[in-house]
């Protein structure tokens, strides 16, 4: 705060002295008996003084300083955003929390465990894992059903990693051992599709919606003499497909 300070008196007085300075280089230069000479001197003096008052802040402002105005404005647009976003349910913040905790820790498992398949297997559950908790915040009447995800298919998968952790951190070879990894890796192959169905049900009643619409619009379209019913076959073909993929 004192350098602040001492830099903004130094911008303060400077420009004074640097008038005095172009005013005596000016009475060397140009006859000061004489009315234009004073004039002139006078004009070059207050031309000096005013560059100076104008540039003197910005070179004598600390190396990496930023303007206060600057400093404010991320801060001031972060809590407008904070104020803007919608608060969560506390049951949808329950469940969030929750499987972001889960999902850190098979983060931290991921970068623990060495075999490359099963790193692999825990990025793709990870990944599944944070669509589903987004689902609770975009649908919150799937929390039931995220719940249910969250309190024991999660955890389990969790527990057996942990497992095979301790496991693969032996350093040796055994038959309880070697058997016990590879069922927990094939455990892993059927965790991950069962994590994907889990994800495709919580979409059930969107695509029940969409394909309502669909069938609405369809019979809207056919009723106004829009549409045979061929190109209304193949629409829904179309619909029922993209659900499937």
């Amino acid at each position: 705060m004192k350098r602040k300070k001492k830099s903004k008196g130094w911008a303060n007085v400077l420009p004074i002295y640097i008038f005095m300075l172009a005013w005596l280089l000016c009475a060397l230069a140009f006859p000061m008996y004489k009315m234009w000479g004073l004039a002139v001197s006078f004009l070059i003096s207050a031309l000096a003084c005013g560059v100076s008052t104008a540039l003197l802040p910005r070179l004598l402002k600390p190396k990496g300083a930023e303007p206060e105005e600057a400093e404010e404005r991320p801060k001031r647009a972060k809590a407008a955003s904070k104020k803007d976003e919608k608060p969560l349910e506390p049951e949808v913040a329950e469940v969030v929390e929750e499987g972001r905790t889960a999902i850190r820790e098979m983060g931290r498992l991921y970068s623990s465990i060495e075999s490359p398949e099963v790193r692999s297997r825990i990025n793709e559950l990870m990944r599944i894992s944070d669509k589903i908790v987004q689902d609770a915040i975009d649908d919150p009447s799937d929390v039931p059903d995220i719940r249910k995800f969250l309190d024991y298919y999660l955890p389990t998968v969790i527990k057996l990693l942990h497992a095979y952790d301790r496991m693969s951190g032996q350093g040796i070879e055994g038959e309880n051992l070697s058997r016990s990894m590879s069922s927990i890796e094939e455990m892993l192959d059927t965790a991950v599709d069962a994590f994907k169905k889990q994800l495709d049900s919580l979409f059930e009643d969107q695509a029940l919606d969409i394909e309502t619409d669909i069938s609405v619009m369809n019979r809207l379209l056919e009723r106004e003499g829009l549409m045979g019913e061929e190109e209304q076959d193949t629409i829904i073909k179309a619909a029922r497909a993209g659900q499937d993929q």
